[in-house]
């Protein structure tokens, strides 16, 4: 993969993975070449087969852009925010990362889910 970029400027995934908080949100919005788009959702497959074996998994979704878009947003829920770190920082994940196409960029981000009133439960 030839990029990774932050998605807040203001706080990192690093920042966010100190964190101790759970139930989380993986939010990752990937863009790919439209010519290596098979080669991104295959290298995307192999790392959603780990994640899925790792402790502290819930579950993981893909979603591409619509009209011809090369852009996909992935999100995956977690136990917590150690359950991810512990996937994320394994050897074999940083090794499987090495496997995405060099268009693609991604974007990771955690997030918690917000109770707002008459829309949303917490």
């Amino acid at each position: 993969m030839s990029g990774f970029q932050e998605l807040d400027s203001a706080v990192t995934l690093a920042d966010q993975m100190q964190s101790e908080e759970g139930p989380i949100v993986l939010v990752n919005l990937f863009t790919v070449a439209p010519a290596d788009e098979e080669a991104l959702l295959k290298a995307w497959a192999h790392d959603a087969d780990f994640m899925k074996a790792q402790p502290g998994y819930i579950s993981t979704q893909l979603h591409k852009g619509l009209a011809g878009s090369s852009t996909y947003v992935n999100y995956a829920v977690w136990q917590d925010v150690e359950s991810f770190r512990n996937a994320f920082s394994h050897p074999e994940f940083q090794r499987r990362i090495a496997e995405y196409p060099a268009s693609a960029v991604a974007r990771p981000h955690l997030f918690k889910k917000l109770a707002v009133e008459n829309h949303c439960t917490a």
